[in-house]
């Protein structure tokens, strides 16, 4: 099977558009949901193929494929990262300008997110930490989902 294009996503649906269908998923790492080409196989053992247009991120939950009785969906895996929670804005200020030259992707969530309060969220590096760590500001090392893939930032001078 060879799937081109998202049929929407499961948290879209309802309860009952969920009663009787089997989830068959595709588990992706964060470097996977962003090819649009690739090779596949489910939890349930089916090979599929992907070609999604051009600049397609999969996310969480995405349908690949539906009919009556079973849908394929991707199923994030989880990425290491750091929630870094500074005090207060300078200090966020400090953080993103610093991480930012070393051009990091970085994911910001406010007080209303799970995390419940302002962090930002960049993909783990051993450097990073040291560099919070001396600088004494908040961070922990989680293992998380993210809503979007971190994509590496390109750049020339």
């Amino acid at each position: 099977m060879i799937v081109h294009e998202v049929h929407g996503n499961r948290t879209e649906l309802s309860a009952e558009q969920l009663a009787g269908v089997t989830d068959d998923r595709v588990q992706l790492t964060n470097e996977q949901l962003l090819k649009r080409v690739q090779r596949l196989t489910t939890q349930g053992g089916r090979d599929i193929g992907l070609q999604l247009p051009n600049a397609y991120e999969l996310r969480d939950g995405d349908i690949l494929h539906r009919d009556d009785d079973t849908m394929i969906t991707v199923e994030a895996l989880p990425t290491d990262v750091l929630v870094i929670a500074p005090d207060d804005l300078k200090t966020m200020a400090f953080v993103a300008h610093s991480l930012g030259n070393r051009h990091l992707q970085a994911q910001f969530f406010g007080p209303e997110s799970e995390y419940g309060r302002a962090v930002m969220v960049v993909r783990y590096d051993h450097t990073v930490e040291d560099f919070l760590t001396e600088h004494q500001i908040p961070a922990t090392r989680e293992q998380r989902v993210m809503p979007a893939a971190f994509r590496h930032a390109e750049h020339s001078h």
